[in-house]
């Protein structure tokens, strides 16, 4: 399994902008699909964005437009870029990684072996 390590969680006005980063260790990065999955109380964990190997993409509806994930695999980190935040993205948002063909882009939650620890992201109102 890959670890996964998350930052740059916290608190945030409605409308503000966080970026979280997550660095992965133990395997080669580039052989990965990445995703950001996240659980708000009393929710279940969704797949908030996910990233392939080649680089395709794919966001949730309810993010769409205001979220945007990247990876930098010389760096063996992926990005979540969060702009116009709401007080409905607050939720404890993970870093996961998939095993997966250059072309396929995993989106369920089953598909994922390695979860980082998790940060808080909390968006006052």
């Amino acid at each position: 399994q890959m670890q996964l390590v998350e930052s740059g969680g916290g608190l945030v006005q409605a409308g503000g902008s966080l970026r979280l980063s997550c660095a992965a260790a133990g395997r080669t990065f580039s052989s990965y699909a990445m995703g950001w999955f996240r659980q708000a109380p009393g929710k279940e964990r969704e797949l908030a964005g996910a990233i392939g190997r080649s680089g395709g993409t794919y966001y949730a509806d309810s993010v769409k437009g205001r979220f945007t994930i990247s990876r930098d695999n010389a760096k063996s980190t992926v990005y979540l870029q969060m702009n116009s935040l709401k007080p409905e993205d607050t939720a404890v948002y993970y870093c996961a990684a998939a095993a997966a063909s250059r072309w396929y882009l995993p989106t369920r939650e089953g598909d994922f072996d390695s979860w980082g620890q998790g940060t808080q992201v909390t968006v006052s109102s």
